[in-house]
């Protein structure tokens, strides 16, 4: 490479690195919201995440140990093993935000951690698409499925085959950088010049992960809703459990999963507007809500407990007697002073007459 080569390849980075810089020069975001919103939603994420999968887990290989293992048991350790290998990694994002965004732990465990993100985020939808078409079979077809549903053969398989979908579809985003070229910043998406090439193959995993597991889970549901308004003959346990399911795992897409997927495309878009000069109240609007919906995605790992007790009966008569035992333990400890007092001269009283 002569000296003019060197000159215009010396110009083409100071560009590139200028374009960079005139971004944040012309259309600044404040990110002290950032700073302060994320660590607190992840702490209590986390915390909420260990202490509610942890239980559901526990539940779940303790009644194994009796044999009492079932295809929707299969399904709901699998989610809650998504949700923990996640909830781990919120510890290192709440530092990371404290730091004002400085990522003391390393290029390779910045990829690890995001990419463990997205890997509890589709798997996540995956296994609730699994729960859902689970549902569907055991309710809207029961003889056709008759002792078919409660086989682990499938249930095991099909996990299975979502880790492989999973891993398959996040395995191209080894290929982008995570960390700014100073090793400072762990970006959750990637660095501006490689968005020609990440824009696409997040529209595509937004379509494979989210949109068609979606339009699934919305077909099946509202088949099992008509069934069980037709059919009279249901139980009614078995039908007051299945509207709730169908009410949760509605509430889990319309909150965790599809403003974070509307909100991350919208923000990839904004970015490519403002390499071309854009700059606008709405982009750094798109930015602001892109965090809060990046804090709602975690929050299914705090959410998806919830399904325990729809899969396990015997799980929530346990948290019922803790509960019922927590309430009297209260009760007898913040009893009335003046009950208490009163009870004791009862007492003096009867020994007094005794004697």
């Amino acid at each position: 490479m002569d000296l003019r080569e060197e000159s215009t390849h010396g110009q083409d980075i100071n560009s590139s690195f200028a374009t960079t810089l005139d971004i944040e020069v012309l259309c600044p975001v404040n990110t002290d919201f950032t700073q302060w919103f994320l660590p607190c939603f992840y702490l209590v994420v986390s915390l909420l995440g260990l202490l509610g999968n942890g239980l559901g887990l526990w539940n779940l290989c303790t009644t194994s140990w009796k044999g009492s293992w079932n295809a929707l048991g299969v399904l709901m350790c699998n989610l809650g093993v998504a949700d923990l290998l996640y909830v781990i990694t919120l510890p290192f994002l709440v530092s990371y935000y404290i730091q004002g965004r400085v990522w003391l732990f390393g290029q390779g465990w910045c990829r690890m951690t995001r990419l463990l993100f997205h890997l509890n985020l589709y798997a996540s939808i995956g296994f609730l698409m699994s729960i859902s078409v689970h549902r569907y079979l055991g309710i809207v077809h029961p003889l056709r499925m008759l002792g078919r549903c409660q086989a682990l053969g499938p249930s095991i398989s099909f996990s299975i085959l979502v880790w492989i979908w999973v891993v398959i579809q996040l395995s191209p985003d080894f290929t982008f950088s995570k960390m700014d070229p100073a090793g400072m910043r762990c970006h959750d998406t990637t660095a501006h010049e490689n968005l020609g090439t990440y824009q696409p193959y997040i529209l595509t995993i937004t379509v494979t992960g989210f949109v068609i597991p979606f339009l699934i889970i919305i077909g099946c549901y509202c088949h099992v809703v008509l069934v069980l308004r037709r059919n009279q003959n249901v139980d009614p346990t078995l039908k007051r459990r299945s509207i709730i399911l169908v009410a949760l795992v509605m509430v889990f897409f319309s909150v965790c999963f599809l403003p974070y997927h509307i909100f991350r495309n919208l923000n990839l878009l904004s970015r490519q507007w403002q390499l071309q000069g854009s700059c606008s109240q709405a982009l750094k609007n798109i930015y602001v809500s892109y965090q809060v919906t990046r804090g709602l995605a975690s929050l299914n790992s705090a959410l998806n407990p919830l399904l325990y007790l729809m899969a396990s009966e015997d799980l929530a008569m346990r948290l019922r007697t803790f509960g019922q035992s927590i309430r009297q333990a209260l009760r007898s400890l913040w009893q009335n002073p003046a009950q208490q007092h009163s009870e004791i001269n009862k007492l003096s009283i009867m020994l007094s007459e005794e004697c």
